[in-house]
């Protein structure tokens, strides 16, 4: 009880210290204090007097100078640019001499040349500012703050892409820094229609979040519903793409992706071309790209860059999707209700396999499964020196040690083997995770009643994704409802001469990608 107590009055003693923390700030607000001491003296109280806070108060001009004081925070500012800042104020100072305290806010936003200059009379988008790696410069006697750009160019420099590599293309990927990725993009598509609108989200981080798309190509209807979503997030930290693809996505519950994400500028650039929408979040490589349908997941970059091999290797990746799904499922429901279907000399050497295996094949199956997906889940956790060779050395040595020990049928070792091997080969790394939650519950349904059980479940799966939606956009599309001219672009990649315009499904505004063929009349079907 005494602890309790105790800390039930810690408890108001800290929420009493932030009211009257708040209330400083806000009377400061109210009152539009002039004194520079007071503004100083409010600001350190507002960072609870951070150590990284650096005050250094100077005077300008010879005679009736006038007093200031410049605050920014250690590590978040390039020092280069303080300094010049400061140089910059000083030495115009000096040449003056004196002048009336009036004019000392024109004079200061003209004196400086380092960065982009704004002020501001509210002080809290002063702090904000200030802890976006902006310096303020606090005048005495006015209550005008001046804000100047000095944010440190300290970040992760561009390298090649991790998750997302290609053999032909660009060899660039997204950084951590907001700013870096946004320039990728422009060098991308070098268009004024290229719009960027940026707001902060998250009441404790902050986070700066960009929307991007072209102007004219992508539907409004679509921009106007990012935006109501974005409004509709009030959470304290936003710390990755994660948590907004989370919250702005459907109510819907599903285990599919409604929201592909990259990490390669080329990628988010064929998509805005597209007309869909880039959401850029300071702090990740990763953009979402929105609406994303189910087709896009089985779309690579390089699909774009090689030649057109007329849906080679997407229906490659397709049929990856249905082994890695349903594998394991069809080698239960096969050994166990439907051994007929099977030639003689396969089911012979299969029983030979099995014989003196102690477990039913559903059990087999979870067993060697489940196995594999510690070692997955080891080998990408541990330090990447040693990660590799320890999922790699773990799957043959404890596969070949389960047959030998007759734990399990050699022909469940190649079952499993085929299944890891074809989950690996998506693009999005979220919708190999949802083929790998759903791989049980079919297994489930095989061992149950066998081919008829996934039959069922292959049905139920078609009606949930029949039943999904991306920001409007159906998750089939185009195949349904069905559009014969997407076609071109979404089991197979037909030559770039024939890609004439953009999947209609998006409903842009401009359909066209290329010049109209001669002839041609009116816009496209939509």
């Amino acid at each position: 009880m005494r602890f309790s107590k105790r800390k039930r009055e810690n408890k108001r003693q800290s929420l009493s210290d932030s009211a009257s923390g708040h209330q400083q700030m806000m009377a400061t607000d109210a009152q539009g204090a002039t004194s520079l001491q007071t503004n100083i003296e409010a600001i350190v109280a507002a960072l609870g007097a951070s150590t990284d806070l650096i005050v250094r108060e100077i005077e300008f001009g010879r005679s009736n100078g006038v007093k200031a004081g410049l605050l920014y925070l250690e590590g978040l500012v390039d020092s280069t640019a303080v300094q010049e800042v400061l140089m910059s104020l000083i030495q115009q100072s000096a040449e003056l001499g004196s002048f009336p305290s009036a004019q000392a806010a024109d004079w200061a936003r003209g004196a400086i040349s380092v960065g982009a200059v704004k002020t501001s009379t509210d002080m809290r988008s002063s702090i904000d500012a200030l802890l976006s790696g902006d310096t303020l410069l606090l005048l005495d006697g006015l209550h005008e703050q001046i804000c100047v750009s000095t944010s440190g160019p300290e970040h992760r420099s561009v390298s090649e892409p991790i998750t997302q590599t290609v053999i032909r293309g660009p060899h660039e990927a997204f950084t951590e820094t907001l700013r870096v990725n946004t320039s990728l993009l422009r060098r991308k598509i070098k268009d004024q229609n290229l719009w960027l609108e940026t707001r902060r989200l998250g009441r404790v981080t902050q986070t700066s979040v960009a929307v991007m798309y072209i102007k004219g190509i992508v539907d409004d209807a679509i921009i106007q519903e990012v935006h109501r979503r974005l409004d509709l997030i009030d959470i304290d930290g936003i710390l990755e793409g994660g948590y907004i693809e989370e919250l702005i996505a459907e109510k819907r519950r599903s285990v599919f992706p409604t929201m592909n994400n990259s990490e390669r500028p080329d990628v988010v650039a064929a998509a805005l071309l597209e007309g869909r929408v880039a959401i850029l979040v300071d702090g990740t490589p990763f953009v979402l790209i929105v609406p994303s349908v189910f087709i896009d997941f089985f779309h690579a970059a390089e699909d774009y860059y090689h030649l057109s091999d007329f849906g080679l290797l997407r229906l490659l990746r397709l049929t990856s999707f249905f082994l890695a799904l349903l594998a394991p499922s069809l080698y239960i429901a096969v050994t166990t209700f439907h051994q007929e279907m099977l030639p003689t000399s396969l089911l012979i050497s299969l029983a030979a396999q099995r014989e003196g295996i102690p477990f039913p094949a559903l059990a087999e199956a979870l067993i060697m499964e489940i196995t594999f997906e510690f070692l997955r889940e080891a080998g990408i956790r541990m330090p990447r020196a040693v990660g590799t060779a320890i999922s790699i050395v773990g799957a043959l040595v404890l596969g070949q040690a389960a047959v030998q020990a007759g734990l399990v049928s050699p022909a469940m070792v190649i079952i499993v083997s085929i299944t890891a091997i074809t989950s690996f080969i998506f693009p999005n790394y979220e919708f190999g995770i949802a083929t790998r939650i759903l791989r049980f519950p079919m297994m489930l349904l095989a061992a149950t009643v066998g081919i008829f059980g996934m039959t069922v479940g292959m049905l139920a799966l078609l009606f949930h994704l029949t039943s999904l939606r991306s920001f409007g956009i159906p998750y089939l599309s185009p195949f349904t409802p069905l559009r014969l001219q997407d076609q071109k672009d979404a089991l197979i990649r037909a030559p770039w001469r024939m890609l004439l315009t953009r999947p209609l499904f998006m409903f842009q505004k401009n359909s066209f990608r290329q010049k109209r063929p001669r002839g041609s009349q009116g816009g496209a079907d939509r």
